[in-house]
């Protein structure tokens, strides 16, 4: 069962962090619709509210925002600061790279109808025996690094071309192979189409919707309940849960944020964690030199945004128990706000045993089980689906776990055809080796605003005098003090892990408080390193990079890496001013990576496939901060009470409402 949470409290007054509501975006389409600068077919690339200046202001100070605007006609955009409130006014205007800002979903639709529209496109599909262009799928793609020389200056994009059968089939089963329409986005005209062969089409179905397939016998219903509701409360944007509280944020390009997340211990008052964590980007780059995979290389965050990409959550489906939503609003390319139902879920999950020891002099045996509390949004980018799941824990941890799933995208390919860089999943189909990079941004704050990192690993002592016996290991600390050494790799050999410690605070050992931050899922880039994909993301070369804060810096790969010079800006590129990370206000930047080596049992549908970071008290608490976890109400022991038969014996024991059960166990 799955249900809807009782009615939020509602906030007092609207919180500086809250996400833009669908009414302040729609006033600031229109005071940028309004100015002298802005053409009739001016496009929007988000607003984003400015949070720096939120968490500065006085209360009930008007609210600040940042907007892109795009002025095809006029082969010109712009990056606006504005001032929202009873007179809202832009306040800046800085000219940018007209390539610049990444391609809304309506600018992704205009180009692929254009696409449909060439006579050219038209007859390369009729050479495939495609004749009905109204079923072919156009997705424009981020041609960044491969921007032919003959169209320098212009707003390019490049198309993958999927074919169906019918308005219900699964085009990314059938994907056209060789034709690529290269599109210029300001005009939406088509300037060339690259025709490198025809190779038959997949005639096989990938259609895996509700009754193609029989469904599997003997499933019975696994029922969520809690009969006393959900012990989280929503005030506003705020949660509280089992001495949490944290912040649900929302934007354009990051899509889900956490803000102010802080622990209250045994009710002794709440601590800074985090002050702000975000996936910030997302890097995929393909590794095949096939046509219509070599230029496969996305920041799907900088290149298209997150926020418009987030799903509206199914009660039942997406998440079980005892449900609250928030729902989030973006403003479209077309300068029309959408708001999006149920984009964020907020649930409590059992997680297993939290702590547990069974004496074996009295018999005695104390149990306490997990719960976690997750603050969960899913993102469809084009083929691909991706989870984002923050968990809260209640001995303090956090981990992020990323769920990847959705439609592997393909390549077509002939018969016979070798595929060293693909592996095959169906008929005249293959999908490339490629990569998944998340780069998560973690805006630390352990017991206050002055954080250093540490990096921790276990060495052996070196000197045999101080180590006779040849097992002796040491936890060597070492701190990471400038940006110069904040660039950082893991190494699982030396159990090798960071600590981010308060610079003031301290526990009663007279160490600083600390959380210790394990990245699960590590990959490192299998290519040259003067290829465009290691160029343009050089970021996913390290695990974590640390920084000092900068509210100018907001992006691993830089403010607008869209057809960007490769590596021209970005986190590599800040850390050359080298600035002092010791006791500063900390931003770590932490590379969470899969290596994808597809699977035929991952096609039509692929499976969840998942990558986690955590963070863990390392010296935070004095002593287990779930000590004060009440055991579980249903937890009884059932002992041995009489014989049945000669080896099997016979249980009784109650349950929580007093009744009497038993049942025989064979041993």
């Amino acid at each position: 069962m799955s249900t809807l949470a009782p009615e939020p409290v509602p906030a007092d007054a609207p919180h500086p962090l809250d996400p833009l509501t669908a009414a302040e975006l729609a006033t600031v389409a229109k005071v940028l619709r309004g100015d002298a600068r802005v053409t009739e077919d001016a496009r929007f690339w988000g607003v984003t509210l400015d949070e720096d200046h939120a968490r500065r202001a006085a209360p009930g100070e008007t609210r600040r925002a940042r907007a892109v605007v795009i002025c095809p006609s006029a082969h010109l955009a712009y990056e606006v600061g504005l001032e929202l409130g009873d007179t809202p006014r832009s306040t800046a205007w800085r000219e940018l790279d007209v390539r610049s800002p990444g391609c809304s979903s309506e600018e992704a639709r205009q180009a692929a109808a254009a696409c449909r529209a060439d006579p050219r496109f038209q007859r390369a599909l009729a050479l495939r025996g495609i004749h009905d262009v109204s079923l072919v799928m156009v997705d424009p793609e981020s041609i960044g690094g491969f921007e032919p020389p003959e169209y320098k200056g212009r707003r390019l994009t490049w198309g993958s071309v999927w074919h169906r059968t019918s308005e219900d089939d699964n085009g990314y089963a059938r994907p056209v192979q060789g034709v690529v329409p290269i599109i210029d986005m300001e005009s939406m005209e088509i300037l060339h189409i690259e025709d490198h062969g025809v190779v038959p089409l997949s005639q096989e179905s990938g259609v895996f919707s509700t009754g193609v397939v029989p469904p599997r016998p003997g499933l019975r219903p696994l029922e969520v309940v809690q009969p006393e509701g959900p012990s989280f409360t929503v005030t506003g944007q705020r949660i509280d849960w089992q001495g949490w509280s944290v912040r649900v944020g929302f934007t354009h390009r990051e899509g889900l944020v956490l803000h102010d997340l802080t622990f209250d211990a045994g009710g002794k008052g709440p601590r800074q964690v985090i002050r702000r964590a975000a996936v910030n980007e997302m890097y995929v780059p393909y590794f095949d030199t096939a046509s219509t995979q070599y230029r496969k290389n996305f920041f799907d965050w900088g290149e298209y945004g997150a926020g418009p990409l987030t799903n509206s959550l199914a009660l039942g489906c997406d998440c079980l128990g005892v449900i609250h939503y928030f729902d989030a609003a973006v403003l479209g390319g077309d300068g029309v706000p959408r708001v999006i139902p149920n984009a964020v879920c907020l649930h409590e999950e059992d997680d297993g045993i939290l702590w547990k020891h069974h004496d074996g002099r009295s018999g005695r045996t104390e149990v306490r089980r997990s719960r976690r509390l997750i603050i969960s949004a899913f993102a469809t980018v084009a083929n691909y689906d991706y989870g984002f799941y923050w968990s809260l824990y209640q001995d303090g941890s956090v981990m992020l776990e990323i769920k990847m799933t959705g439609i592997l995208s393909a390549t077509g390919v002939a018969e016979g055809e070798e595929t060293p860089y693909a592996r095959r999943v169906a008929p005249n189909v293959a999908v490339t080796n490629h990569q998944h990079f998340f780069s998560v941004r973690l805006d630390m704050a352990v017991d206050g605003p002055r954080n250093r990192l540490v990096e921790v690993t276990a060495e052996h002592e070196t000197d045999p005098e101080l180590d006779p016996y040849g097992n002796a290991a040491r936890t060597v600390l070492r701190p990471i003090l400038s940006e110069a050494e904040g660039a950082r790799r893991t190494d699982p050999s030396r159990a090798l892990h960071w600590r981010v410690e308060s610079a003031e605070a301290r526990n009663r050992m007279g160490e600083p408080t600390a959380y210790r931050v394990h990245l699960e899922n590590t990959a490192v880039l299998p290519v040259r390193e003067d290829s465009v994909c290691a160029r343009r993301a050089p970021f996913v070369g390290r695990q974590l990079w640390a920084t000092a804060y900068d509210p100018d810096r907001r992006f691993v790969a830089g403010e607008y890496p869209n057809q960007a010079e490769p590596g021209a800006d970005g986190v590599h590129k800040w850390q050359e001013e080298d600035r002092s990370l010791d006791g500063t206000d900390l931003v770590l930047w932490a590379t969470v990576g899969s290596h994808h080596f597809p699977r035929p049992e991952e096609w039509p549908v692929m499976p969840v496939a998942r990558a986690r970071l955590r963070l863990e008290p390392d010296g935070f608490f004095d002593r287990n901060p779930a000590l004060d976890v009440p055991p579980p109400v249903s937890c009884h022991a059932p002992r041995p009470r009489r014989r049945a038969a000669p080896g099997r014996y016979t249980l009784r024991t109650r349950t929580p409402e007093g009744c009497l059960y038993c049942c025989t166990v064979h041993r």
